[in-house]
């Protein structure tokens, strides 16, 4: 499979959209070509347009900042003499001033297959500035590297809105960025004048291996199609008192502390069964984040099957598994703030409500939660399958 970014396509011919026009770019440090080209590189070179300003979401415009809630400072580009505004500091929603000078604003982030990985929300916020100021938005998209991850998890409640999530779709939810996009406009943001430059040759059922792009970690702990493989669940550890494997080399694929039992969890692990994945001891000292310096007692998970593998399902079963191994009240739910959540708790916003947590908390049945998910989840997809851009 040769798949072509939109970035890939922009590059090769400029939309007449954008051609005379003064550009605002929200981009990253994965926001490159398929032979390396980053995306500031082939806007400046263009003499068909005038790149006038940049803006950066979470983790900086190189992925500099290590951590949740390590907001950056804006700058002035060195070498391009423009403005870099920061989106994950002072602002999260660019301001009039920032978007003075700006005829079309275009965007070209890598996610992950993630509801809760904030570079959508990002680009809603910035959807919503341009919608006031009457600039187009352009989604330069790219392939959802876990597309063979069948949906899983719970679909968000309104309620439960938040930086780490702003539209009803389930935690792990099959779409491109430029589809969210187009989901957001549709559900919130009708005045919104979106363009969606497409992925060329890239169908939902493949991984990211398959296309033949390069992989650049869109963040410092994203180090890994494998680790975006089990991120949809295994990031609800940031919400534990759990390391989620920060401070390692293989963060998410890695839960663990040190009161953990390795061996019972082992085994209370594999006698469930869990389809396509297979787990085994993997114990750690972390350098930084949760228990740094502490010897944890964990588990890694291994992704033997994409297609049957479910990575919030299969989370929400480690973390009943260590409950049920581990000495009564041990496993704890971090309380507010989270991701400029001050009221409500950190893993409901992550999970999408707060039925997962009752089902941990009073030992409630898996597998009704994850019916629960299905029924959602089925109405969800009959409404995207509207708007879908890619086949199966």
């Amino acid at each position: 499979m040769k798949v072509l970014t939109g970035l890939d396509s922009v590059s090769r011919r400029l939309p007449e959209g954008l051609r005379g026009k003064r550009i605002g770019l929200l981009c990253h440090s994965s926001s490159i070509t398929s032979d390396f080209r980053h995306i500031t590189e082939v806007f400046s070179d263009n003499e068909d347009c005038s790149l006038t300003a940049l803006f950066g979401p979470q983790h900086g415009l190189s992925g500099q900042t290590q951590d949740n809630m390590i907001e950056w400072e804006g700058t002035t580009d060195p070498v391009l003499g423009i403005p870099v505004y920061s989106l994950y500091g002072l602002h999260r929603k660019p301001t009039p001033a920032m978007l003075q000078g700006v005829d079309a604003f275009v965007a070209d982030l890598q996610d992950v297959g993630a509801r809760l990985y904030t570079y959508i929300w990002t680009v809603k916020l910035c959807m919503e500035a341009c919608a006031e100021a009457g600039i187009p938005v352009w989604i330069l998209d790219r392939p959802n590297p876990i597309g063979r991850i069948q949906a899983d998890g719970p679909v968000l409640q309104e309620e439960y809105f938040t930086f780490v999530g702003g539209a009803s779709i389930p935690l792990c939810h099959r779409m491109t960025i430029g589809e969210m996009a187009l989901w957001i406009r549709e559900k919130h943001i009708p005045g919104c004048k979106l363009h969606v430059v497409r992925a060329e040759g890239w169908r939902r059922n493949s991984l990211y291996s398959e296309t033949g792009l390069p992989w650049v970690l869109p963040s410092p702990n994203m180090p890994s199609q494998q680790t975006a493989a089990v991120y949809p669940g295994t990031v609800l550890a940031e919400a534990l008192n759990l390391s989620e494997g920060r401070g390692t080399v293989i963060p998410f694929e890695l839960t663990g502390a040190p009161w953990i039992d390795g061996r019972r969890l082992l085994d209370g692990l594999r006698s469930r069964n869990l389809p396509g994945c297979s787990f085994r001891m993997h114990d750690f000292i972390p350098t930084f984040h949760k228990y740094a310096g502490e010897y944890c007692r964990g588990i890694q998970i291994h992704v033997t099957d994409a297609a049957l593998f479910k990575p919030v399902t299969t989370a929400l079963h480690l973390f009943d598994a260590i409950i049920r191994t581990s000495p009564e009240g041990a496993l704890k739910f971090n309380p507010p703030p989270y991701e400029y959540e001050y009221r409500l708790m950190p893993f409901d916003i992550l999970s999408g409500d707060s039925l997962m947590r009752k089902v941990l908390t009073h030992g409630l049945s898996i597998t009704e939660e994850t019916e629960r998910w299905k029924a959602s989840t089925e109405i969800f997809l009959g409404e995207f399958r509207q708007m879908a851009l890619y086949e199966e």
